[in-house]
This record gives C-alpha cells, structure tokens and sequence, in this order.
C-alpha cells in the first residue's frame, strides 16, 4: 500500500496564478482511481490546504504529506486534516495559524466556509459545473432549490439574472448561512426567500410560492428520521405538476454511490414523463472516479 505522500505526484496545480485564488479539490482519493488512496483528499482553500482522512494515518505520515503540500503551494498559509473517520470530523491545525472561518471564491462569486465547526465545510466543491450550469441558464427565471444547505445554487441562480429564488432546507444555520454567502456578493435579498421546511410535509407551502422554471433538488443520501433518498426521491417528483411552470426544466443532484445515473432516469420517465432528458453535468475533472459511484447531475427539460 502507497504512503499518502505519494498522492503529491497526482497533484497539478494550475498554470496561471489566477486561478490559485479559486477555491478547488487538489487531489480526490475517493474515487478509487488512486490505488491505497481511496481515503484521502486535498483540498485548497485559499489561504489553507485540508486534508481530509476517511481512515486514520501515522501523525509521521500526515506531517510529511502536509509538509510536501505546503512545499509545493508556496500561497498556502496554513495546513489543517480533518479526521471524517470519526464521527463528529475534528480538525487540527498542522501548519500556521487555526483558521475557523473564511471566505473563497469560485467563479468570481464568495463563499463562507467553517472550517470545524461541521463535518462539511459550507460548500460541495464537486458541485462547481452545477452551480456554473445554473449561473448559465438562470436569466428572468424563477427558481425551486430545494435541500438549499448554505445556498451555493441561489448565489449562482441571482448571479445569473434569476427572477426570484425560494430556498428550502431543514437546517436553519445552513439558510442563514446562506443568507450570509448572498449578502458577501452584495445581492439583494428582495428576490430570495428563505424557508426552514420539511418539504415532504410542505408541499402546499411549495406550491403557494410557484409556479417555478427551474427545479433544483439536491438531497442528502440519507438523514436519520428525515431523507431517504431511494424512498423519498420519487416522492418530490410525482408533485411537480402541483408547483412547476408548464413549460420548466429539472436539475436533479444525486450523491448516492449505491445509486447510478439510471435510478433518476428511470424515476423522471415514471413519475414525470412530460421531462425528456437532456444531458448530464459532470463534476470537474479532479473528481475522477473509476467505480462511477460519485456524484451525478442530470438535466431535464420540457422548456425548449
């Protein structure tokens, strides 16, 4: 089995400098295409690199990798690993100063990150295409996203030109999170709503809001006592008739590795015909996974 610090040779930082200010994944284990380090990844928030472990490591080797990583992204002002092995994911500081909260960009747009506080971070880098996709395609629209979490796809959606965005999610510190990464990019709050719902209870609240263009359901795989996603899934998308627009489109989020592209292709060609599918957004190229288990988002729409 490779050391960890052998991941260091897969990395490849970016030519323009430009592009190191971006928020992005440095190295992704978990897609099983690195064999020995499948339980590893780097991540570059500037001005911090974190490793994230999925199964324990020597402290010599983590010091080593962090040392390695720190040589090789001279911008790096800290290094932190967080341990996702265990259950509540602590973090320590290896290099610099014990960041806890900071603000990235992606895509000229900004974003609060906690850096242990939660296990996640405030923002799915894997997402980056998505929330680009959305930014695209948002002009005059009127926006569902529903399982919103810190509202990355409404930053995006309002930076695109969107007519109105209605975020949903059970977490109340995710929304006004959220209400936060809005407020960072100066947009006005007057076209964005904010609901801390169960939405499988609120279906009603839903369609008072509506009708909705553009559908963004990006739902947890599973959250004990609220989602399961092979169950709940259907659920939400046998309704659209009672809050979409006639003519609207679907972007559907799926991050169940026990669960392939086909689960949602088979799930719209059931419960909601009316929805041809279009075409997939892949994650960006970093996310490279040789078991097809990472996350996936399809396109539909009858808007055309």
């Amino acid at each position: 089995m490779p050391e960890i610090t052998s991941l260091c040779q897969h990395i490849s930082l970016p030519v323009h400098a430009e592009q190191l200010l971006q928020v992005q994944r440095l190295f992704h284990g978990r897609g099983r295409a690195y064999p020995g380090l499948h339980h590893v990844t780097v991540d570059w928030l500037p001005p911090v690199l974190l490793i994230t472990l999925f199964a324990p490591e020597t402290d010599q080797a983590i010091h080593k990798l962090a040392a390695q990583l720190h040589e090789r992204v001279p911008q790096c002002e800290t290094v932190k690993v967080q341990h996702r092995y265990i259950s509540t994911g602590p973090m320590e500081v290896l290099f610099g100063q014990p960041v806890r909260e900071l603000v990235v960009q992606e895509a000229g747009l900004k974003y609060k990150l906690q850096l242990g506080k939660n296990r996640n971070l405030g923002l799915f880098l894997d997402m980056r295409n998505g929330r680009q996709f959305v930014r695209k395609h948002a002009q005059d629209k009127r926006v569902l996203n529903l399982f919103a979490y810190t509202c990355g796809f409404s930053v995006a959606a309002i930076a695109g030109g969107a007519q109105s965005v209605f975020n949903i999610d059970m977490s109340r510190s995710a929304l006004n999170s959220g209400r936060d990464n809005h407020q960072l990019n100066q947009q006005s709050l007057d076209k964005v709503r904010f609901d801390k719902l169960d939405i499988f209870k609120s279906f009603s609240r839903i369609k008072k809001h509506g009708p909705y263009d553009v559908l963004i359901c990006d739902p947890p795989t599973l959250q004990k006592g609220s989602v399961d996603i092979a169950r709940d899934y259907p659920k939400i998308i046998r309704r659209l008739a009672e809050f979409m627009a006639p003519r609207s489109s679907l972007l559907l989020c799926l991050n169940a590795p026990q669960l392939s592209e086909q689960f949602l292709l088979d799930m719209v060609e059931e419960h909601a015909p009316d929805y041809p599918f279009a075409y997939a957004i892949k994650p960006p190229e970093v996310f490279v996974d040789a078991q097809d288990k990472g996350l996936k988002t399809l396109f539909f729409t009858n808007d055309d």
